[in-house]
């Protein structure tokens, strides 16, 4: 049951909810990668570890054909045994202070995961925290970057496929802090 629903014009659907991203009914969910597809912890090893070996094997796969995967251009593979079709693999920013570029990777790797699942077609996807596990990144920060990218992009694109957009946060800290944060953003 989502904790916030909200409406974009014309149909484009925000919903926050506390969860576990693995078990999202959606076309497909982003997996915070890393640039080398190392499937190794946090909510990247857990989806790895759903998903299968077919997930390692296409993540070995595309790295090979394409290179190191970055904020700009997430990489994508099947769902292996997950309930979704496609896994989005984005790289998020490894925090180092906020002198670095960090706000606008954030921003980048949310607005390009978004853009791969309408150019595959795709109509809802579930993101998590990107880059607040491991790599470090603020969550108070991070949840009004994330919020502010996925507004930018349904109002920049009214006319995406993608219909429905589920924030997935495993605990409740991350659920408040996602929910606070979308208050103080004022988005009509």
């Amino acid at each position: 049951m989502p904790l916030l629903t909200h409406t974009f014009p014309p149909d484009h659907t925000l919903e926050i909810l506390r969860g576990d991203i693995t078990a999202q009914q959606v076309d497909a969910i982003v997996n915070a990668a890393n640039a080398r597809l190392m499937h190794g912890g946090g909510v990247a090893g857990a989806i790895a570890r759903k998903a299968g070996p077919t997930l390692w094997e296409e993540s070995r796969a595309w790295v090979t054909r394409h290179g190191l995967v970055s904020a700009a251009a997430p990489a994508h593979t099947t769902g292996g045994n997950l309930p979704c079709r496609y896994v989005i693999h984005a790289v998020g920013p490894v925090w180092r202070g906020g002198t670095h570029g960090e706000d606008q990777t954030l921003q980048t790797a949310v607005t390009a995961s978004l853009q791969r699942a309408a150019d595959l077609g795709l109509r809802s996807l579930a993101l998590p925290a990107i880059s607040t596990g491991i790599f470090g990144f603020p969550m108070e920060r991070a949840a009004r970057l994330i919020l502010s990218a996925i507004a930018a992009y349904f109002t920049r694109h009214p006319d995406s496929s993608l219909i429905l957009v589920r924030l997935v946060l495993y605990d409740r800290a991350a659920a408040e802090t996602f929910l606070r944060a979308w208050e103080a953003l004022h988005i009509p």
